[in-house]
């Protein structure tokens, strides 16, 4: 007997959601994908307005967070793979973050007299 397989596009993702412990992402095949945030670091301690600034990637074979510096592929996704950044590399950004929240804010022009 053959059975024969049909070649399918590989699903992409059209839709993203993220709590605040869950990212969710619907896919074009119908499916969604439900992961813990904390599989993402970047993403568990970003903000929410900077969670939320994400653009689907590759026609929707990924998804990037530029306020993050964060990109996911739906392929990751669907195999179960957490972030594969080292801790080094995470610690890193951590301390970048802390920097940028620790300057100053700009002050305001004085009046000329």
């Amino acid at each position: 007997m053959i059975i024969s397989i049909e070649d399918k596009p590989a699903p992409t993702a059209h839709s993203v959601k993220i709590t605040l412990d869950t990212l969710t992402v619907d896919l074009t095949d119908g499916r969604t994908i439900s992961v813990p945030l904390a599989w993402f670091p970047r993403l568990l301690h970003g903000t929410r307005e900077e969670r939320n600034n994400w653009r689907l990637i590759g026609r929707g074979d990924g998804i990037h967070w530029k306020d993050l510096d964060e990109d996911i592929s739906v392929e990751n996704l669907l195999a179960g793979r957490a972030s594969g950044e080292s801790q080094a590399s995470f610690k890193k950004w951590l301390a970048t973050r802390s920097r940028k929240k620790k300057r100053p804010a700009p002050r305001s022009p004085r009046p000329r007299t």
